[in-house]
């Protein structure tokens, strides 16, 4: 995937990864380009008693990016309250997650660069959605979606969002990002901080 967006030659690139899965695949992007790595603040809205069914998104900003899933929202009868309080709960959670990152990230901002977005794969595309749509707002020049594996319908979205999208495999039964993995353990925020600061050490020691 590194070998695929060296060739596209992208001007001035920005790797942000998905926290925390998206992070060890933007590592090895970043250093193959010799580009800053930062991570894209974004998390799931999960459904009440079933917090791994997304329901929609949420990113950073002023103001903040959310999408939601619109038919899920409806059939699960789900109140505008419900949204509106899952959402500030995962924009706390990009709070605490920016503060806990806050002395390893580069000083690098989206405006003007080539930004691209990775994660380790895409089920449902709604975190990268809302991510991909958080950063082109922030003034980025150029939008690539960078993921090893996607549902066809997801990566069928992030051709409608993105200028460019790398993706390695998009299979038609899908299953779980996890499934195409042949180790797919947990990424913690201490190897998230490790390699935040590794590239920050490389990209500061020019």
């Amino acid at each position: 995937m590194a070998e695929r967006l060296v060739e596209m030659g992208p001007a001035n690139p920005l790797v942000l990864a998905l926290p925390r899965g998206g992070v060890p695949v933007g590592a090895q992007i970043a250093r193959r380009l010799d580009a800053p790595l930062d991570v894209a603040f974004v998390r799931k809205l999960g459904a009440p008693d079933e917090p791994e069914l997304a329901i929609g998104a949420v990113a950073d900003g002023d103001p903040p990016e959310t999408v939601l899933n619109a038919r899920l929202v409806e059939e699960l009868g789900l109140s505008g309250d419900f949204v509106r309080s899952a959402v500030a709960r995962e924009l706390a959670a990009i709070e605490q997650r920016r503060l806990d990152y806050a002395n390893v990230r580069p000083a690098a901002e989206p405006s003007g660069r080539t930004v691209i977005v990775v994660d380790d794969g895409v089920a449902t595309g709604m975190t990268m959605q809302a991510a991909l749509r958080s950063i082109r707002r922030r003034g980025a020049v150029r939008v690539v979606a960078a993921v090893p594996v996607a549902s066809r319908e997801a990566a069928a979205m992030l051709r409608e969002e993105a200028d460019d999208v790398v993706c390695l495999s998009a299979p038609r039964r899908f299953g779980s990002v996890g499934s195409f993995y042949r180790s797919f353990v947990q990424v913690s925020d201490a190897d998230v901080t490790a390699l935040l600061e590794t590239a920050l050490a490389r990209t500061t020691s020019r």
